[in-house]
């Protein structure tokens, strides 16, 4: 199994910003997608943004140009920094970990990002 603990939310002014932080640990398969999802009370869950260890990064529409997905396989880590934030970003955010060797799926217990005035 993988364990996934997201870090870094927390409560930012408009056009502020924030580095979230999410180490995957246990059964890590080489070939995997690591992501994040946000979700608000009463919406469905969304993409924000996903990096896979074979091929690009892709992003939700909402956050292209402000929001950048990046990972350290060394420490099994995935990065999301998070620029020019809005209220509409303020969501739960959560990890998500893909294997392809076994295929599975994981998730963390999220981490609140909250943008207001």
């Amino acid at each position: 199994q993988v364990h996934l603990v997201e870090s870094g939310g927390g409560i930012v002014q408009p056009g502020g910003s924030l580095r979230l932080s999410c180490e995957a640990s246990g059964s890590i398969s080489s070939r995997n997608v690591m992501g994040w999802y946000r979700q608000v009370a009463g919406k469905e869950r969304e993409l924000v943004a996903a990096s896979f260890s074979r091929g690009p990064n892709t992003y939700g529409a909402s956050v292209q140009g402000r929001f950048t997905i990046s990972r350290d396989d060394a420490i099994n880590t995935v990065f999301l920094q998070m620029n020019s934030l809005e209220p509409e970003d303020t969501a739960v955010y959560y990890c998500n970990f893909r294997s392809m060797a076994p295929i599975v799926e994981y998730w963390g217990q999220g981490t609140q990002v909250t943008v207001s005035s």
